[in-house]
């Protein structure tokens, strides 16, 4: 099968319709899929239900879309560095689903297996198990939490081979494989992409079977969050 495409919106052509769930990768700004959310941006897909550890920054990663309005629903667990996602949300224009992030995690790694939901302790006794399903285990409470299984996952990975096996660096992982299983269709940008066998088998996050298309996105801006600096003190 033929996995790479030309660019982002090629690799996106047919799979994106109004209404749709998609998971997205990514930990902060590290590691998002940013040249499949831009495409995402320009083709003005609208009324998006999107998991994600965060809703990005203004303008920059999921915040794009946040900015066009594009986004009905937002299943994160950490959305604090966004002004227009807090304008959005206070003013009853965008549905939140906050989600501890561990928990996340999991539940995109179970809609991936398959898994249509599974019982934690996470959140036990919290506004996150309000309305949810508790049942005790050995005298201790537990909440269920469902799988999420979405219309579409767009991923980041570092190094692929022709064949879709993945590599992501360091704390891209923490997001971009679990996300990956989740969708029925996954794509993935890659800063590189070499020959079937060129990558080491034991360093392979993702394997091939999780990955429909593939882009290489490179080159990057490594965009920083948060820029803290203080005074130079004279020697």
């Amino acid at each position: 099968m033929q996995k790479i495409y030309p660019d982002a919106a090629a690799a996106l052509d047919g799979l994106l319709f109004d209404g749709m769930q998609i998971c997205a990768g990514g930990f902060g700004l590290c590691g998002i899929p940013e040249r499949l959310i831009d495409a995402i941006r320009d083709a003005g897909t609208k009324d998006l239900t999107i998991a994600s550890n965060n809703a990005g920054i203004d303008n920059e990663g999921l915040g794009k879309l946040l900015r066009t309005r594009q986004v009905k629903k937002m299943i994160s667990s950490y959305v604090g560095e966004n002004k227009e996602f807090e304008r959005q949300f206070l003013a009853g224009e965008l549905e939140v689903e906050f989600c501890p992030q561990g928990t996340l995690a999991e539940r995109c790694r179970a809609g991936g297996a398959g898994i249509p939901g599974f019982y934690t302790k996470t959140g036990v006794g919290t506004q996150v198990a309000e309305g949810k399903e508790v049942k005790t285990f050995d005298g201790q409470d537990y909440i269920l939490e469902r799988g999420i299984f979405a219309d579409l996952a767009i991923v980041k990975g570092w190094k692929a081979d022709k064949a879709g096996n993945l590599m992501f660096r360091k704390t891209a992982r923490n997001f971009n494989a679990p996300m990956a299983t989740a969708g029925k269709v996954c794509v993935a940008e890659v800063e590189e992409i070499v020959e079937v066998g060129e990558l080491d088998p034991d360093c392979i996050h993702l394997p091939s079977i999780y990955v429909n298309r593939m882009i290489v996105g490179a080159p990057y801006d490594k965009k920083i969050e948060f820029e803290t600096v203080r005074e130079r003190e004279d020697a």
